[in-house]
């Protein structure tokens, strides 16, 4: 007789939608078929796992893989290998590439270079511009497709939507939930001299300052009261947005990243420099409170890495034309079971955060939480293993981390994705990625 299930986990402790549970998985092809006390003789293949953890498998809804055009910094397959490594199995990936994301032929294209390359299972955003706007309903829908990407201040890429009426343009030619980098371009333009000035990247937050990002945030906020459309407003960094953002439930969801809750300025620009530029900046102690006080109230909707990764040669630059970005996919679950070890948050709130939000919050169909039919994608962790970030470990092709030498303690020891092992003690396997489905899409 054939057995019931082709790999049970046992002996772990399990995160289900009711709690932790001491209870076995049964995966049957790519999904989850049972769970419970399940019998020994059920399974073709039964993996014990005694001290570990088994979480929803981590969707990290935010990452720049630079596949095409910047393949000298990271692509898709060294991209997803870091991400398998760090014990996430599902990522949303950015369209700022060269050329950028924005026409249908650029979608397939980076489905066909993920084809056969991505350990993770995947899916891309598409970049909002004047001129494809017409298109961004029929891209949306598109298999593949995480939805549509909006940037109102420069960051990396030549993608910006910086006037209102383009904006509004765009939400109105949307239906999936925009999401957004609010940044005021105006102002970006005119304090720019600062940064020039100073010449050290301790200026990156009087540049980009709490103003820039609260003035974006404002105009999204009141483009999307008037549209009736929702919008997610990503790397939230400033107090002044959330406590605006926290009155605005109704149409804005909310994403902040491990390194705006863990490093502080200006301490971290004198210990790393440029190493530590990104948009929106690190900012001081008053802002990373506020961020905590946001995760703990609930505010905060999504964690995401926005992994964005540049060479060391580039990152060495002078101040300010060196370019903005950190790697983070591979690191953004050691620190954030880091932070739960301490006490910041819940285990169960990092789950809401890194599972059961993205899916949520992106519509991504079968994923998010460990119950019957629903994939079998799963993070298996060790919540009480230290462990040093080193440099050996990192799989991107930057090959550097603003935490290497940080000790952690909680630690990604498998990654399951779709009932397959494709990471276990950092020992990587194949690449089994495939797009991820969509509610409501093709």
């Amino acid at each position: 007789m054939k057995a019931e299930f082709d790999l049970v986990l046992r002996d772990a402790i399990v995160m289900t939608p009711n709690g932790r549970e001491a209870i076995d998985i049964g995966i049957r092809g790519e999904r989850i078929a049972g769970l419970g006390s399940l019998a020994e003789e059920s399974s073709e293949k039964t993996l014990r796992l005694p001290g570990l953890t088994v979480l929803p498998g981590v969707i990290d809804s935010h990452v720049h893989f630079r596949e095409p055009g910047f393949i000298h910094k990271e692509d898709i397959e060294t991209g997803t290998q870091a991400a398998v490594l760090g014990g996430v199995t599902t990522v949303l990936e950015m369209p700022n590439t060269s050329p950028p994301t924005t026409s249908a032929g650029d979608l397939q294209d980076k489905l066909a270079r993920a084809h056969g390359r991505a350990y993770t299972d995947h899916a891309f955003f598409v970049g909002a511009t004047v001129d494809n706007i017409e298109e961004l309903f029929k891209l949306e829908q598109l298999r593949g497709c995480a939805g549509v990407k909006v940037f109102m201040g420069s960051s990396t890429g030549s993608l910006l939507v910086e006037d209102d009426a383009t904006l509004e343009r765009v939400l109105m030619a949307t239906q999936r939930r925009v999401v957004v980098h609010a940044e005021h371009e105006p102002r970006l333009k005119a304090r720019k001299r600062k940064a020039e000035s100073m010449g050290h990247p301790r200026a990156h937050p009087e540049w980009r300052d709490w103003e820039t990002a609260l003035t974006a945030t404002k105009r999204l906020l009141a483009i999307a009261s008037k549209t009736g459309r929702c919008v997610h407003v990503l790397h939230v960094s400033t107090a002044e947005e959330l406590e605006v953002l926290s009155r605005h439930r109704d149409l804005a969801t909310v994403e902040v990243t491990p390194q705006h809750l863990t490093l502080r300025a200006p301490e971290c620009y004198e210990k790393h420099g440029t190493f530590a530029q990104m948009n929106p900046p690190l900012r001081d102690g008053k802002h990373g409170d506020a961020l905590w006080k946001a995760v703990r109230e609930g505010v905060v909707d999504v964690i995401g890495s926005d992994h964005a990764p540049h060479t060391i040669d580039e990152k060495k630059r002078p101040y300010p034309s060196s370019p903005s970005g950190i790697p983070g996919v591979q690191t953004l679950v050691p620190l954030m079971l880091d932070h739960v070890n301490a006490g910041r948050l819940t285990l169960e709130r990092f789950v809401d955060l890194t599972s059961a939000g993205p899916a949520r919050v992106f519509g991504i169909s079968g994923k998010g939480r460990i119950a019957v039919g629903y994939d079998a994608d799963l993070t298996i962790v060790d919540m009480n293993k230290k462990q040093r970030i080193e440099q050996n470990w990192l799989a991107s092709r930057c090959g550097w981390s603003p935490f290497e030498g940080k000790i952690v303690q909680g630690w990604p020891r498998v990654t399951i994705v779709r009932g397959r092992v494709v990471m276990r003690d950092n020992q990587i396997h194949v690449p089994i990625g495939r797009s991820a489905r969509f509610c409501g899409t093709l």
